[in-house]
């Protein structure tokens, strides 16, 4: 597994041992970079992940947290339940050389601990088949981590169902191998 695009191209990244953790590949990475960066979703057209303030929740690995990072991403804060995932990614970022712009909080994806800071960007990558991903967004919204107008990203199984969040509209939905990863925006929690 290796960083697909930016600063650090190429550049090896290691994941936890163990069935526990399925990072997402470096080919569904480098579509949904694609399709951020170039895909018109930020102000004004121009890319969403430069300066943004990130939040890779289920992080695993840090993936792809540390890709936005080398896109041009502020900060990149990782979110996961496994002390063993945020160790890895912890790892990744120091073997990057990223630590001063990633922070690592051990948290429940549906019971988040108040916000330091909003993101703009999040990326979710729930196991496949678990359901978390509407719970998640939800929590994060009622917590108050998603800036309006926040880009988030749902990667689960090809065939998982997904229903979009109150106060969420689903921008793009694609399949990339066994995965469908949804691009949603944060519009509000009453809209």
């Amino acid at each position: 597994m290796r960083v697909v695009g930016g600063a650090h191209k190429g550049r090896r990244l290691v994941a936890p041992e163990g069935r526990d953790v399925r990072p997402t590949s470096d080919r569904a990475r480098e579509s949904l970079f694609n399709r951020l960066v170039h895909g018109g979703y930020g102000p004004g057209g121009v890319s969403p992940v430069v300066d943004a303030v990130v939040l890779d929740m289920f992080c695993g690995s840090g993936a792809l947290g540390l890709e936005a990072l080398s896109r041009g991403a502020a900060r990149t804060i990782f979110m996961d339940l496994s002390r063993t995932a945020l160790d890895c990614a912890r790892a990744n970022a120091a073997s990057l050389g990223e630590t001063d712009r990633s922070e690592f909080l051990l948290a429940e994806a549906t019971r988040p601990p108040p916000p330091r800071q909003q993101a703009a960007l999040v990326f979710l990558d729930p196991p496949y088949g678990s359901g978390l991903g509407e719970p998640a967004l939800e929590a994060l919204a009622a917590s108050g981590w998603l800036a309006t107008g926040a880009l988030s990203t749902v990667e689960i199984g090809r065939d998982e169902v997904f229903a979009t969040p109150d106060g969420f509209a689903e921008l793009d939905a694609r399949q990339t191998g066994a995965a469908r990863i949804v691009i949603l925006r944060y519009q509000s929690e009453s809209a």
